[in-house]
């Protein structure tokens, strides 16, 4: 069926009922009646292919029809694979979940995020638990917090029977936020490495000794750890 889709895409030879066509090519384009077009395919032993039917006139290709058709599935499949394929992956608590269970649930959510995958959490409320179904949704409100980072609330828990839903999807890649203090320590460890970076430079001589005179003092690397804390 899809192969019928692709084939009845563009018309061929006989198929195409134009006065004129321009057919283009390595050689560049020119038009030319229909008939002197499809004589010239005729000569070659290859087809009259009409690729862009609005243009005025029609524009055309001199190739082997069977050979292109074959290279568009053959791209279209490639496309297919590269799609990234995003799945639903299923978190389940219930209404008295232990905080050990929620951490190592949690943890699990997070590399589905990651990994481009949506949540679906959802508390199952076992026989007259479903009293406790405030607490489900406390739970569930937690979890969509603690995944802040890594996913957005698609819809807020909701009760459907015995169980309660709630869908997340992930951010993207990029998006996530990172804490102050990771972008501090991230801050200070490029300026440790800009400080040893000067120190090398100013202790190896190079360029014929260029450098064999410059120095850094203790008190210029100390000053420079201090200016970067004081900006914190």
């Amino acid at each position: 069926m899809k192969n019928d889709k692709i084939k009845n895409q563009y018309r061929v030879n006989e198929q195409i009922r134009v006065r004129e066509v321009r057919i283009v090519g390595e050689g560049g384009s020119s038009v030319v009646p229909i008939r002197q077009a499809l004589d010239m395919a005729h000569d070659q032993g290859v087809d009259l292919v009409e690729i862009s039917p609005n243009a005025q006139p029609p524009v055309c290709r001199l190739i082997d029809y069977s050979k292109f058709l074959y290279q568009q599935k053959k791209r279209q499949k490639e496309m297919k694979a590269k799609q990234v394929k995003v799945e639903v992956k299923e978190i389940r608590f219930g209404p008295q979940t232990d905080e050990h269970d929620y951490q190592f649930k949690l943890k699990h959510a997070k590399e589905f995020l990651e990994d481009g995958n949506k949540v679906r959490a959802y508390v199952f409320f076992r026989g007259r638990s479903i009293l406790f179904k405030e607490q489900g949704e406390v739970l569930l409100l937690r979890f969509a917090n603690d995944l802040e980072e890594y996913g957005k609330v698609e819809s807020m828990p909701s009760l459907e029977g015995k169980k309660m839903f709630l869908y997340l999807a992930p951010k993207k890649a990029g998006v996530a936020k990172k804490s102050q203090q990771k972008r501090d320590n991230e801050r200070r460890e490029a300026e440790a490495k800009e400080a040893e970076r000067l120190l090398e430079e100013a202790e190896a001589p190079a360029n014929g000794g260029l450098f064999a005179n410059a120095k850094i003092s203790a008190d210029a690397l100390k000053k420079l750890t201090e200016e970067g804390e004081n900006e914190e």
